[in-house]
């Protein structure tokens, strides 16, 4: 059985990297501008450089795919911690108000310590994920009070506490983009539906740190999400620090959706539809569901904004709006199944 479950999962990293290399050649090399393959390789590798290309290829088209690659990479594998840890299929950052507490402590800082959102104020840039933190644990710690029943979390007030937070919570950044000035005021609001148009090499580098740091913590930790998925009484009978993997595990999550809240605003239901996902492929081990829910988020996210920034081009919309499409009824589909 092991050695199955290895060829399936290498077999299934292999399939996702394929893809995302298909996502990644057609997002680099269509738009307004259509560039070949040939002179993309030119580019990259120096060779005859072309000012026009290295604009549109290093100043625009590939620090978006990364960070559409990285955020998709930190919400799919937050996504499989926050399922693990409250044993609730339904749980996702986003549907659980932890992107919300993130993005309104974002705007905070944006609002009261004027926070760039052009990109260009490194100091700001990197304190956002901080900020983020911040917000996102306060959300957190408010949800698992109210969840918390009988000395357990709740999975039904889990979920209707975390719909109210995270409403709460989008109120409050709403609130404040309508005291900001009119010209930030139309960046705020599709900043908060989630976008990453305005990426560049600076967002990279504020939320990098943060998934080099929390995710090898999530994967090395992926044993004890195996057990968590066990009753509180066996955990015990084991001798496992419930209570303290549990809060390693959460607060590692929510620092990886702060630093992708950060740069992407509130971008929802990857964290939901990649792990159920990877367990489909994969089995229940969480050291094969990490990677793959990452990968599976990997590949969400940088074929969405593609899909947002040429649909409708010139015009575009945030790819949050686009992966909601698709979220939406796959989390009424899995609450259907659930009651069923």
């Amino acid at each position: 059985m092991p050695n199955y479950l290895n060829g399936r999962f290498i077999l299934t990293i292999f399939i996702m990297l394929c893809l995302i290399s298909v996502v990644f050649y057609i997002s680099i090399t269509n738009g307004s501008f259509d560039i070949s393959v040939s002179n993309v390789i030119r580019t990259i590798l120096r060779i005859n450089p072309n000012e026009d290309y290295d604009l549109v290829i290093f100043d625009f088209r590939l620090p978006r795919i990364v960070i559409a690659g990285l955020v998709g990479l930190g919400f799919g594998m937050a996504g499989a911690v926050i399922q693990g840890v409250t044993r609730n299929g339904l749980a996702d950052p986003g549907i659980l108000g932890i992107n919300a507490g993130a993005g309104a402590a974002i705007v905070a800082f944006m609002f009261f310590f004027q926070g760039n959102m052009n990109g260009t104020d490194l100091l700001s840039i990197m304190m956002q994920p901080i900020f983020g933190l911040v917000g996102g644990l306060l959300a957190a710690a408010i949800i698992f009070l109210f969840a918390w029943k009988n000395g357990k979390l709740d999975p039904q007030r889990l979920i209707l506490t975390g719909i109210a937070i995270g409403s709460g919570f989008g109120a409050f950044s709403l609130y404040l983009s309508l005291k900001m000035k009119a010209s930030d005021f139309e960046m705020a609001t599709v900043w908060i539906s989630g976008t990453i148009y305005n990426a560049n090499w600076y967002y990279i580098l504020s939320m990098l740190p943060w998934l080099i740091i929390f995710i090898p913590i999530i994967y090395k930790k992926a044993y004890s999400l195996d057990l968590l998925q066990l009753e509180e009484t066996s955990l015990k009978s084991l001798g496992m620090a419930v209570e303290r993997e549990k809060s390693w595990l959460l607060i590692s999550a929510v620092a990886i959706v702060s630093a992708c809240v950060s740069v992407s605003g509130s971008i929802g239901f990857v964290g939901l539809m990649a792990p159920h996902i990877a367990r489909r492929l994969i089995g229940l081990k969480h050291r094969y569901i990490l990677p793959v829910s990452g990968l599976l988020g990997v590949l969400l996210v940088m074929a969405s904004d593609f899909v947002a920034k040429t649909v409708f081009a010139p015009a575009e919309l945030p790819v949050g709006i686009v992966i909601s499409l698709i979220g939406v009824p796959y989390f009424l589909y899995l609450l259907v199944k659930t009651k069923a």
